[in-house]
Formats: C-alpha cells, structure tokens, sequence
C-alpha cells in the first residue's frame, strides 16, 4: 500500500514562512505528479502547488508568487516552502500524489493533513 507521511506545519505569524514536506513510501509508478491542496473551513478543498516527476509545476494564481514546490525523486519526497504568509492561508494542507497507471487517469492517494495557521 501506498502511504504519504506530512510533516512541517504549525503558527505562523502574518509574513513568517515555512516549509512543508511530504514522503511516500511503498511502490510507487515513475509517471506520476506529487502537490498539495489545502482546504479552510467552510470552502473546498483546492489545488495549491503540484510537480511531475518531470519537474514541471502547476501553482494556483494565489500563490504564485510566495510558494515553491519541489521533490526529490529518489526519496519519493515533495516540499514546499511557504513564504509571506497570509491570515486567508490558514487552512489543512494536503499532501496528493497522482499516479498515471493509465494516460489520462490518474489514480489518487492522499495524506493525512497538516495544520497551517496564521496569526496576526
């Protein structure tokens, strides 16, 4: 079985930083796409960052220009540094892994969730 392990989340003031980090264990197909989602109280759960195994990356609008995604393919690892931090990205942040057993139809596993939140 496919298991993702979060850690990194907490308080954060209103402009601090942190970095999230996510690790799968099990086997685990090459073509594949590892991110995070967050979801607040109330909202849905959407789409933050994701990264192909190739390296390409996907960012909501956002956040755009405060996170950063990265992985590390040999650790099956993916991060993410979370910087100028806001009151509205207070939210259970979600690591996601997607596997492309097929084209087109990825098959999803999920984390257990990480507490961010920020104060003023």
């Amino acid at each position: 079985q496919v298991q993702l392990v979060e850690s990194g989340g907490g308080l954060v003031q209103a402009g601090g930083s942190l970095r999230l980090s996510c690790t799968a264990s099990g086997s685990i197909f090459s073509i594949n796409a590892m991110g995070w989602y967050r979801q607040a109280p109330g909202k849905q759960r959407e789409l933050v960052a994701s990264i192909t195994n190739g390296g390409s990356t996907n960012y909501a609008d956002s956040v755009t220009d405060r996170f950063t995604i990265s992985r590390d393919n040999a650790k099956n690892a993916v991060y993410l540094q979370i910087n100028s931090l806001k009151l509205e990205d207070t939210a259970v942040y979600y690591c996601n892994l997607k596997v492309y057993y097929s084209p087109g139809n990825p098959y999803n596993y999920w984390g257990q969730g990480t507490q961010v939140t920020v104060s003023s």
